[in-house]
Protein backbone atom coordinates (compact mmCIF):
# COMPACT_ATOMS: atom_id res chain seq x y z
CA UNK A 1 0.00 0.00 0.00
CA UNK A 2 1.21 3.11 -0.82
CA UNK A 3 1.30 5.64 2.06
CA UNK A 4 2.13 9.50 2.26
CA UNK A 5 5.43 10.44 1.73
CA UNK A 6 6.44 6.98 -0.39
CA UNK A 7 8.20 7.36 -3.55
CA UNK A 8 6.16 6.32 -6.51
CA UNK A 9 6.89 5.37 -10.04
CA UNK A 10 5.18 6.84 -13.09
CA UNK A 11 3.99 4.26 -15.04
CA UNK A 12 2.61 6.60 -17.94
CA UNK A 13 3.49 9.63 -19.36
CA UNK A 14 1.66 12.61 -18.40
CA UNK A 15 2.26 15.20 -21.32
CA UNK A 16 0.68 18.93 -19.71
CA UNK A 17 2.88 18.14 -16.83
CA UNK A 18 6.35 17.37 -18.90
CA UNK A 19 6.32 14.03 -16.93
CA UNK A 20 7.36 10.83 -18.63
CA UNK A 21 6.71 6.78 -17.76
CA UNK A 22 9.54 6.10 -15.36
CA UNK A 23 9.81 9.53 -14.09
CA UNK A 24 9.71 9.25 -9.85
CA UNK A 25 8.01 11.26 -7.22
CA UNK A 26 6.60 11.58 -3.61
CA UNK A 27 3.13 11.02 -2.70
CA UNK A 28 1.90 14.34 -0.62
CA UNK A 29 -1.69 13.53 -0.34
CA UNK A 30 -3.72 10.35 -0.56
CA UNK A 31 -7.00 10.61 -1.98
CA UNK A 32 -10.05 8.21 -1.38
CA UNK A 33 -8.19 5.39 0.68
CA UNK A 34 -5.67 5.20 -2.43
CA UNK A 35 -8.05 5.60 -5.16
CA UNK A 36 -5.69 8.69 -6.05
CA UNK A 37 -2.73 10.34 -5.13
CA UNK A 38 -1.05 14.12 -5.55
CA UNK A 39 2.24 13.66 -6.56
CA UNK A 40 5.12 16.19 -6.14
CA UNK A 41 7.85 15.99 -8.80
CA UNK A 42 11.14 17.57 -8.25
CA UNK A 43 14.22 18.34 -10.02
CA UNK A 44 17.30 16.62 -8.48
CA UNK A 45 18.85 20.09 -6.79
CA UNK A 46 14.96 20.17 -5.06
CA UNK A 47 13.17 22.75 -7.17
CA UNK A 48 9.11 21.71 -7.73
CA UNK A 49 9.06 20.38 -11.28
CA UNK A 50 5.37 19.72 -11.03
CA UNK A 51 2.79 18.84 -8.49
CA UNK A 52 0.29 16.81 -9.96
CA UNK A 53 -3.18 14.28 -9.00
CA UNK A 54 -3.01 10.79 -10.15
CA UNK A 55 -5.16 7.59 -10.10
CA UNK A 56 -3.86 4.88 -8.52
CA UNK A 57 -3.33 2.99 -11.88
CA UNK A 58 -0.95 5.29 -12.98
CA UNK A 59 1.83 4.48 -10.32
CA UNK A 60 3.26 2.15 -8.78
CA UNK A 61 5.64 1.81 -5.65
CA UNK A 62 9.73 2.11 -6.40
CA UNK A 63 11.46 -1.77 -5.84
CA UNK A 64 14.13 -1.90 -3.66
CA UNK A 65 16.94 -2.76 -6.68
CA UNK A 66 16.15 0.03 -8.31
CA UNK A 67 18.11 3.29 -8.99
CA UNK A 68 16.95 6.88 -10.50
CA UNK A 69 17.72 7.86 -14.01
CA UNK A 70 18.53 11.76 -14.61
CA UNK A 71 16.49 13.27 -17.83
CA UNK A 72 16.51 16.94 -18.39
CA UNK A 73 13.35 18.58 -17.87
CA UNK A 74 11.94 20.10 -21.37
CA UNK A 75 9.72 23.21 -21.28
CA UNK A 76 5.90 22.55 -20.71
Amino acid sequence: MIKEHDRIVLKAAIPPAGLEAGDVGTVVHIYSDGLAYEVEFTTLEGDTAAVVTVEAAQVRPVHNREITHARELQPA
